[in-house]
């Protein structure tokens, strides 16, 4: 009989359901439209369906012996979803109460950017690693905080929103309702505003200059760099700029073995690992050169989603917390 945990990522418009064990291998998936049900009821139910699905239709035979879930706003403490601005149900929702209803197992819940430093510790390039953060590079920019092995939740259990950090007082306004907020320049919505701010401002047009500003995204960006386009790489120069500003702050407060890209934007790979490295060796503190390591997330992205969530399950079962 294989042991295996169940992974579910929670997304806005569809939540992807797995089934992986130990070694991070991922047997099946499933998709569930989370737009589906405006009610977290009807929803779980049907995540119950997805998993007796999941174990039923495998020639394998499974025992089961977790569950892990990453969502916007999930608090880990409380197994509840806070008024998440892109689900269908506002307030907060008692996840991790209705799924026990249905099983009684460990079930562990965080945000997506958590469960993919616990899945980075579990699966990927941080195994021997006890101290390091994860960035994801995606609509907004989410982090995950690992400190002598143990995830940062904080008091509140919503502490490493790096996502968050002021850097610009009264900068680009941001959904959190903030002004200057790092996501609002490192992610792929903010290489997107850099670019149009670029050509507002005069920058001498090139091949993305064909292109409606709606149209414009990090693929199309990462796409003219790499065919030498000016204005493209001059976004990536600032976008790499802030982000090493916002590493040294990090490194400064956490001092990590390493940090993690990872996410839509950092598939931009090379244009924005290199002069994030050339802005790093400028900003770092010298007391701090050399102590860290600037890295791609290993995780096979297509699966990475539903890894890093039953990690979340795996590393429950391994040292377990009460609360």
């Amino acid at each position: 009989m294989i042991e295996v945990a169940i992974g579910i990522d929670i997304g806005g418009t569809n939540s992807v359901v797995g089934i992986v064990d130990l070694q991070g291998k991922v047997y099946k998936t499933i998709t569930v439209p989370t737009s589906k049900f405006p009610d977290a009821v009807a929803f779980v139910a049907e995540l119950d369906l997805a998993i007796q699905s999941l174990i039923n239709e495998s020639r394998a035979k499974f025992k089961l012996l977790g569950i892990g879930i990453g969502a916007p706003n999930a608090n880990y403490y409380r197994g509840t979803i806070e008024n998440p601005p892109n689900l269908p149900w506002k307030g907060i929702t008692p996840m991790k109460k209705l799924l026990l209803n249905y099983y009684n197992l460990p079930i562990v819940l965080t945000n997506d950017a958590n469960a993919a430093a616990i899945g980075e510790m579990i699966f990927g390039g941080a195994q021997n690693m006890k101290d390091f953060v994860v960035l994801t590079l995606g609509t907004g920019l989410g982090s995950g905080i690992v400190i002598n092995g143990e995830l940062l939740y904080g008091y509140s259990g919503f502490a490493g929103e790096l996502g968050h950090m002021n850097m610009f007082p009264n900068g680009r306004l941001c959904g959190c309702g903030q002004k200057g907020c790092l996501e609002t320049y490192v992610s792929a919505t903010g290489i997107r505003k850099t670019v149009i701010e670029l050509a507002e401002q005069g920058f001498p047009p090139g091949v993305l200059s064909k292109y409606k500003p709606e149209e414009l995204n990090s693929r199309l960006i990462a796409e003219a760099a790499e065919a030498g386009d000016l204005l493209a790489l001059e976004a990536f120069k600032k976008t790499s700029e802030i982000l090493a500003m916002a590493i040294v702050n990090t490194v400064v407060f956490s001092s990590p073995e390493a940090i993690f890209l990872f996410g839509g934007l950092a598939r931009a790979g090379k244009l924005l690992l290199n002069p994030t490295k050339k802005w790093l060796v400028e900003k770092t503190p010298i007391f701090f050169k050399g102590s860290f390591r600037l890295l791609f997330s290993s995780l096979e992205e297509k699966n990475a989603a539903v890894l890093g969530s039953s990690a979340l399950a795996w590393n429950e079962l391994k040292n377990p917390h009460n609360f």
